[in-house]
């Protein structure tokens, strides 16, 4: 080797000597003398993934004013392995949280393995000021989205309502969960030793709102139901209550009220019992509000006509073995009397006449004993006894309403049968502006005869007249039933109920009122439930803006 590689050779040489004592050197001053800066340094920031919440849609009734919003709100957590207040810190954030200071520090001790232990969830705002203020190590503050029913008690039971991660677990909140929910995003942050954010690093995925409802609901209608039915329930002291009222054109449900209710902004002293939307999920027996149907079954088989006479002396009759009685000895009536004067005589005499077939098949036409199109969670289909069931006696009770059970949304839907010429419409909980055709379920001369004779129940010799609106013609039945127990049907309990449509010369409404075990001045319904009807279809009419019947 010449002397000029030995030159070259030593050069390198000598450069990766220099380079290798620089790199120890390095190694010394990262590992013993800035040892205790650098763990600092990397204690104090850390990269994390944080998740954004989504915003779930918004609930409106048809007119677009929320029925259901969130709202942002902060929840407070905290890291166990970083709380460390002071004596003093420690017993205010006690009285804040309203805990003692030993359970509050025996909970996060209890999480000491773990990193994040929500302490309290959606604070109110001013609550979070106050802990911010404290400046405790370890405690932070996550943002939520808290659920806000604007309509509080009057459409509790509808809407239902979502659980403290803002997930539907009730109502309409949980039958359009999927709808309603967004999809959270992610976002790349850098924390602090004690978990603050530091600093914002990027958005890795956008959160996806969840889509709003519209419902058919109009608002100022169901608070209307809700705040004459409550007054209704107090002045006679009853058990429950409820109310529907659906447009007769769409099909659209615009109330659906139940009392008592509760405030789904403060569920915590309610019972379950009182999330239920009764009008939807509870059945009884409808007793005497299911005669039109009877009617019309027996003015379909051609065996009856409106001027067909029933003699229903001596106000009682047997049948099958079983006695049938009139509350009074009505005489000899018309089909128009027997449903003004609501005579059990008078509708079993015509409806056995014709075999069970005949009623039952009108009856599951009209919907009863099936769900309805809502698509409510938890829906009874209510029951009806089989064609082989059906005896004489059976089929009596059942055509005036006993021995069957119904909903309250099923009645307003088989009334509208009477309303619409004879067709039986689907009916929706969500706002549309396509209309159905509808399904022929009885001839239309049938429905015109039964919704005359429904009118002439609210004349003066019939039952309804209490539901009268003055200015415009109102058809309708009232219903008073016996409530049964374990050993058949008691004293003193009983449903009273009306279902009326208006205005009669273009029917746009259906109203049906259920009261459940009224105590006190009277049980009828021709006096507890008619006259409530009237003061619900009235403002409802008023409110939609319907014009009164054309006279003469």
């Amino acid at each position: 080797m010449n002397k000029g590689h030995r030159f070259r050779l030593s050069v390198v040489f000598s450069f990766f000597i220099v380079l290798l004592g620089l790199l120890l050197w390095r190694i010394v001053d990262l590992t013993v003398l800035h040892r205790q800066f650098l763990k600092s340094q990397g204690d104090a920031r850390s990269l994390r993934v944080q998740t954004i919440p989504a915003y779930r849609g918004i609930i409106t009734d048809r007119q677009g004013t929320p029925l259901a919003v969130s709202t942002p709100v902060q929840s407070l957590w905290v890291n166990p392995k970083e709380f460390s207040p002071s004596l003093k810190q420690l017993a205010e954030l006690s009285r804040l949280l309203h805990a003692s200071s030993k359970s509050l520090l025996a909970h996060v001790k209890a999480a000491n393995s773990r990193e994040f232990l929500f302490l309290q969830r959606q604070l109110h705002p001013s609550l979070v000021k106050k802990i911010e203020e404290l400046a405790i190590p370890g405690l932070n503050f996550q943002q939520e989205f808290k659920r806000y029913y604007p309509e509080a008690e009057s459409a509790a039971q509808l809407l239902g309502f979502t659980n403290i991660d803002d997930v539907g677990i009730e109502g309409l909140e949980l039958a359009y969960q999927e709808w309603l929910m967004g999809v959270p995003g992610k976002k790349r942050v850098l924390k602090d030793r004690t978990g603050r954010i530091i600093e914002e690093l990027g958005v890795i995925k956008e959160p996806r709102p969840g889509k709003d409802l519209v419902l058919s609901i109009d608002r100022r209608i169901q608070y209307i139901a809700y705040h004459e039915l409550q007054a209704t329930l107090e002045k006679y002291a009853a058990k429950s209550g409820s109310v529907v009222i659906v447009d007769t054109q769409s099909g659209e449900i615009l109330a659906a009220a139940n009392a008592p209710s509760f405030n789904p902004n403060a569920r915590g002293r309610y019972s379950r019992d009182s999330y239920r939307n009764k009008a939807i999920t509870d059945v009884f027996e409808p007793g005497s509000v299911m005669k039109p149907f009877s009617i019309a079954s027996a003015l379909s088989s051609g065996l009856v006509k409106p001027e067909t006479i029933i003699d229903t002396r001596p106000s009682w009759m047997i049948v099958h073995g079983h006695t049938i009685r009139d509350v009074h000895n009505y005489g000899v009536l018309d089909v128009t009397g027997v449903l003004q004067h609501s005579s059990n005589v008078g509708v079993t005499k015509m409806i056995l006449l014709s075999p069970p077939e005949q009623l039952l098949g009108l009856m599951h036409r009209s919907g009863f004993g099936q769900l309805t199109e809502s698509g409510y969670p938890g829906e009874s289909d209510g029951s009806i006894v089989s064609v082989k069931d059906a005896n004489p006696f059976v089929l009596a009770t059942l055509s005036f309403g006993y021995g069957m059970s119904v909903t309250a949304l099923q009645l307003a839907k088989g009334y509208m049968i009477f309303a619409n010429q004879g067709k039986r419409l689907p009916i929706t909980l969500l706002h549309s502006k396509t209309r159905e055709a509808g399904e022929q379920v009885i001839d239309k001369k049938t429905a015109a005869d039964v919704l005359a004779m429904l009118e002439a129940v609210l004349a003066n010799e019939g039952t309804g007249k209490n539901a009268r609106i003055p200015g415009y013609r109102v058809a309708g039945k009232t219903g008073t039933a016996r409530i049964a127990g374990k050993n058949g049907y008691q004293d003193k309990r009983y449903i009273a109920s009306f279902v009326g449509i208006a205005p009669v010369s273009k029917p746009r409404l259906v109203v049906v009122v259920v009261i459940q075990e009224p105590t006190r001045i009277n049980y009828y319904g021709a006096q507890v439930a008619a006259p409530l009807f009237a003061q619900i279809m009235s403002g409802a009419l008023r409110i939609l803006d319907i014009s009164p019947d054309k006279t003469g």
